[in-house]
């Protein structure tokens, strides 16, 4: 059986709804000490998300046997990264500053067994924000609450933070922040899936 590294819900909600056995371990990465020394580096968004990724599929891999999934996302915006937004009014800033303007989402996953890397992939959705009006976005951040503070992009795509796009270039559940697809090609590959 999969054990995906996370205990994100809509990963979990992901995998459910495709029909995929798992069971989800948090991976006990400090993922804020790794992201700021990848900074400090000077690595980019994409290395991050795919080293954070990585850390924790192979961690979670040393201890549970079959293949582990773990995958992580970063928001990337004119050459920097952004992390989940700590309140409503830093989500409120950060919207802003997107507004009328296309970003990306770094999503990566990476599938890990006995400790080693076996399949990696990285995805870069790319989203463009319309032009709303500051009332339209404060009564979306009013509706949606501290639920707006759960992903790095402080929007629910899935969700009526649909509305905030004119455009978006990509997979549908690597938005989400889990590329389901390749996964499960490689689930099948793997006979982990019915053929």
């Amino acid at each position: 059986m999969l054990t995906l590294a996370s205990t994100s819900a809509i990963r979990k909600h992901i995998l459910s709804q495709a029909g995929v056995e798992f069971e989800a371990v948090g991976s006990g990465v400090d993922e804020d000490a790794v992201k700021e020394a990848m900074r400090a580096e000077g690595a980019s968004p994409r290395n991050q998300a795919d080293k954070l990724a990585e850390l924790k599929a192979v961690k979670v891999s040393q201890k549970r046997s079959g293949f582990v999934l773990g995958c992580d996302q970063i928001l990337a915006f004119e050459g920097r990264s952004f992390d989940k937004a700590e309140t409503l009014e830093e989500a409120f800033q950060r919207l802003s500053v997107l507004r009328g303007k296309t970003h990306s989402l770094e999503c990566a996953a990476v599938i890990a067994k006995d400790g080693q890397v076996i399949w990696r992939l990285v995805t870069s959705p790319k989203l463009t924000m319309r032009v709303f009006s500051d009332a339209f976005l404060r009564d979306y951040l009013k509706a949606y609450g501290d639920a707006a503070l759960s992903s790095v992009g402080c929007y629910q795509f899935e969700g009526p933070g649909a509305q905030l796009f004119d455009r978006v270039e990509g997979d549908f559940f690597s938005i989400l922040g889990l590329p389901l697809l390749e996964v499960l090609a490689f689930l099948r590959l793997h006979g982990e899936l019915p053929t």
